[in-house]
This record gives C-alpha cells, structure tokens and sequence, in this order.
C-alpha cells in the first residue's frame, strides 16, 4: 500500500483506533495484521518469503542466545546466508546472467544459463537489512533474543517502516512493542505535523519534479545540455523530497501510535562535505553499513591505504545495494572516490583554506564548501538516475558540450515545482540556523495558518496519481 494513496488515508485511522481500543493484550496482533495487509496490498504472494525468513532469524535468535561454543556463529551466518541469499536471487540474479551472457557473447560462446521471470519483493533490501541487524546485535550480546514470535514478526514487518524504513535497530524498537501505549493528543499533533510535511514533500515536490525529469532522463538523446542539467539539479531535490517525505510520513505514523523511530534525514544538501553529507542521508543505512561493514572491516583503525580501501569498498557495496545496474555501481565508486580524495587533499585544502579566508567562521567559505558538496551530489545522482550506463555518460557530455538553449518545460510544472523548492529552503534554513530565532513561530494560531496553508497547497498543486515512492524498488 502506498502512503500517498487514498487507501492509505482510509487504512491508517482504522489501524490507529483499533490500535488503542484493544486491550493491550491484543495491540501486538492488530499491527501484525494490519502489516501483512499493507504488503500483500503490493504482491500478496510475496508474503511467504518474508515469513520464511522471519521464522528462521527468529529460531536463529535463540540458537544463538542459548548457544556458548562455536555453533553460534554457525547459526548466524546460517541466518545472513538465507536473508542474504534472498536478496540476491530476487535482485541480483537476472543482472549476474546478463553480464555473463555478454561476457560470453564477447569470447563466441552462448549462454546455457535462463532468467527469471520475477518481480522485485517491494522495500526487500529494507527488511532484510532489518532482520539481519537483530541476529548480529543478538550475537554481539547487545540485545536478548526475542522469545516472542509475533512481536519478532512485527519488528520486521512494521509497516509504516516496512518497506522503505528507516532501518531499525532491535535496541530501539523490539522493547517499544511490550509498552504500554496510551493516546497521546502531543504524539498525535507531532505525528500528524511530520506526515503532513512528508506528504508535501512527495506529491508536491518530488512528484511535480518527476513529470519534468521522467520526460528529460527518459529521452536523453532529444534534450539539449541546458534541459539535462535542470532536470539533474531537479532530480536532486525529488529524489531527496521523495525519500525524505517517505521517512516523515512513516516517523509521523508511528509517532501517533506512540512509537519512536530515528530520524533518518537531517538537511542533507545544507552539508559542508560529502563526509557530512553521509551523516545527514539515509541515516539509518549509512550507520547500518557503518556498524556492520565498515567498523569489522577495522574502520579508520588501520593502515591508511586499508583505510582509504575500507570507505571506499563500503560506497560500492552501497551502491549495488540499491540497485542491480552498473549506474548504482558508478554512484557508490563515486562516493567512496569522493570520500578518499577529500582525505587525502584535507591539509592541502585547509591550508589554502586559511590562506584565503583567514577567519575560522568565515560565512562564505562555508557557502561555497556547501555549494562544492551539493554540485558532487548532484553530479553523482546523474549515475543513479540514468536508466543505464550510456544515457549517464551522454548526458554528462552533453550538460559540459550542449550549449543550445532549450528547456522543453512545462511552465506550470515549474512554477508548482519552484513553489515548493522555495517553502523546503525557507523551512530548513528556518531549522538548521534561525531554529530559535522567531520566536513567533511557537504561536499557535501562525501554526495552524501554516499547517491550514500547506493542506491548500498540496490539494492545489499535489500529483495525486499514487506515484511509487523511489526508494520501494530497492
């Protein structure tokens, strides 16, 4: 089920009142219910496989618990194989064949191996990811394993977060579904503000930039240089409103019922370096892929050539984490390129840094430091938006050779589109350096005149087509 679809404002009032009508007892069951209900909205069938995978990390929990030898990490890696092999064979199957195909039609040789007629299990990668985070921390001995299986499935299966996170921790959540949860008109007011705000995110911003940037990206060879560029600077925001606007609606959901997730967005493109940027995107992944990939790999606590290895392997299994496409490859090489090359030049930089600008707050050495890391974000979603690798490179080429001046716009879209580009700049630059300033801001009557405001605009300016959020084919 998606957020933005009138079956999800119809769903989640009735979830939320049989939620605080049932006993305590009970509550556990209404939200397992109620999230098989929202994924088997998508491919019902595709259940199965979530519940196999829920009954063996479940079992695989208290093998490990109840285990003292060598046996438990037999039993963990039995549960990161079958998650991890899950994830390969519905992702990652058909685009090892095809680039074994080609590798064998360039040596004359055929391929004996078939594909697989199958569709991506939706938000896959989110809970697998999720479930295999809870055998690790259970291994470590920094969580105890769950005894009960129905609140193990619903750590899983939460469906505001089920398919596109943010990727818990079992230390934040498991013990949030054994309290006792009272309604709350705060949790309702907080949660229904952090909905509100994601959902103008999605379908006025993020949904009003894809008209534009479907119609460039999906038809490179006919755009000029001028229309690739505006849709790569769109692209930034939507990707970034879409993602974000997904978190805020699924942060909001559960605050209502009572439950607290992490924050997993943090004004991103106000970061001053990639580094900086990775701590304010995805939050969730990145410290998964911090916690379990990069720190056991030795971190930054080792040579500097492994050291330079380990950022920039971990950007590439980031990269083909989302997706099965040699783009995704690029995007995280980027990264993990940018990450590297910011090190190794760090004294030379500060040097003439200081040189320059020989005040330490200096405002405009931090405009452009944030300028520098927007313009390398951007440059890098051109690689994980383009539908492949050619389209990618072409369209760099062109937006540095292709000074002919057309833009191919729809002037509507653009002013919608400018409209909410202007409220999410005031609004985070609100947050992120004049948080406490206007102090007219806590009247509740300029309050609900916003929140009344925002209400008018996304029913004015929404795309209401039930468009799929990006990150739910990863």
């Amino acid at each position: 089920m998606l957020f933005n679809s009138f079956d999800f404002l119809l769903f989640f009032p009735i979830v939320c009142l049989l939620f605080f009508a049932s006993p305590h007892r009970f509550r556990w069951v209404i939200l397992l219910l109620s999230s098989c209900y929202f994924y088997m909205y998508f491919i019902p069938i595709y259940i199965l496989i979530l519940a196999g995978t829920i009954v063996i990390d479940y079992f695989a929990g208290l093998l490990i618990e109840n285990s003292k030898d060598k046996r438990r990490k037999i039993y963990l890696i039995i549960s990161l194989i079958t998650n991890i092999s899950v994830l390969c064979v519905f992702k990652y199957y058909n685009f090892f064949i095809e680039n074994i195909e080609t590798l064998l039609n360039l040596l004359g040789q055929k391929n004996s191996l078939s594909y697989l007629s199958i569709l991506l299990p939706v938000g896959l990668s989110f809970h697998t990811f999720q479930a295999m985070s809870y055998t690790i921390e259970v291994y470590r001995g920094n969580q105890k394993a769950e005894k009960h299986f129905g609140i193990y499935a619903l750590y899983v299966m939460f469906f505001p977060q089920l398919v596109a996170g943010p990727i818990e921790r079992p230390q934040n959540v498991l013990h949030q579904f054994h309290e006792r949860k009272v309604f709350n008109f705060d949790n309702l007011f907080a949660g229904s503000k952090l909905m509100l705000w994601g959902f103008f995110m999605k379908v006025v911003i993020a949904d009003r930039l894809s008209i534009y940037v479907n119609a460039v990206y999906n038809n490179v060879d006919h755009h000029t240089g001028i229309s690739l560029l505006l849709a790569t600077f769109f692209f930034t925001f939507q990707i970034y409103c879409d993602f974000a606007g997904y978190s805020y609606i699924a942060i909001g959901c559960a605050k209502i019922m009572g439950f607290d997730l992490m924050t997993n967005f943090r004004r991103p493109y106000f970061a001053k370096s990639i580094s900086e940027f990775w701590k304010r995107w995805h939050i969730s992944l990145s410290t998964w892929f911090r916690d379990y990939l990069y720190l056991p790999l030795g971190g930054n606590k080792v040579s500097k050539n492994r050291w330079f290895f380990n950022l920039f392997f971990v950007f590439l299994i980031s990269g083909i984490w989302h997706g099965a496409n040699w783009t995704f490859f690029i995007w995280g090489a980027l990264n993990g390129f940018y990450l590297v090359f910011a090190i190794v030049t760090q004294q030379q930089r500060d040097s003439f840094n200081s040189f320059i600008f020989p005040s330490r707050n200096n405002y405009l050495l931090n405009f452009i430091k944030i300028i520098t890391t927007f313009l390398l974000s951007a440059f890098a979603w051109i690689f994980f938006r383009a539908n492949n690798v050619s389209d990618a490179f072409l369209i760099v080429k062109k937006i540095f050779s292709d000074r002919h001046f057309n833009l191919f716009l729809n002037w509507e879209v653009f002013f919608a589109a400018i409209l909410g580009l202007t409220l999410l700049f005031l609004k985070e630059l609100r947050e992120e350096y004049f948080l406490n300033k206007f102090s007219f801001f806590k009247n509740t009557s300029i309050r609900l005149t916003i929140y009344a405001f925002l209400i008018i605009l996304i029913i004015l300016f929404g795309v209401f087509d039930s468009g799929q959020f990006i990150y739910f084919q990863f």
